[in-house]
């Protein structure tokens, strides 16, 4: 059985946090793209798959076959394997499937969830601090 490391699962739960939050921004920031596809992550699931100790957004090698092609952004992980599309209620005319209202609405319960990662991840570094040093809470 793997030992148990409070912080290793706070920092997983932070950078997974972030990444579900880069992903719904960019879904409100395409809102009026054409053809954008509204992408998400089952935030269990990822969490999952990180602390079982899966690489879970291996790189792939873009090829850029002429010049006037965008090289891909270091760190980008737009091909993740785990990225979901959402269905829309009633697409656009022109192919986009981010519906506003929706994306808000996870954007603002995933900003929660990510401050209330942060604040166990610094509970948890200022109790071991506290037990290092001997000094009361």
């Amino acid at each position: 059985m793997p030992q148990y490391d409070s912080l290793a699962f706070h920092e997983k739960a932070l950078v997974t946090r972030a990444y579900r939050q880069e992903i719904l921004a960019s879904n409100l920031a395409n809102a009026d793209t054409p053809h954008y596809k509204a992408r998400d992550v089952q935030f269990a699931d990822l969490m999952q798959q990180r602390l079982m100790g899966f690489q879970v957004n291996p790189r792939l090698e873009v090829a850029r076959t002429a010049n006037a092609h965008l090289a891909s952004e270091p760190g980008a992980e737009w091909d993740s394997p785990n990225l979901l599309y959402r269905t829309p209620l009633q697409p656009a005319l022109d192919g986009n499937t981010v519906d506003p209202d929706t994306e808000r609405a996870h954007f603002a319960q995933n900003t929660m969830m990510l401050q209330a990662a942060i604040e166990f991840f610094g509970s948890s570094i200022k109790s071991r601090i506290q037990a290092i040093t001997g000094q009361p809470g």
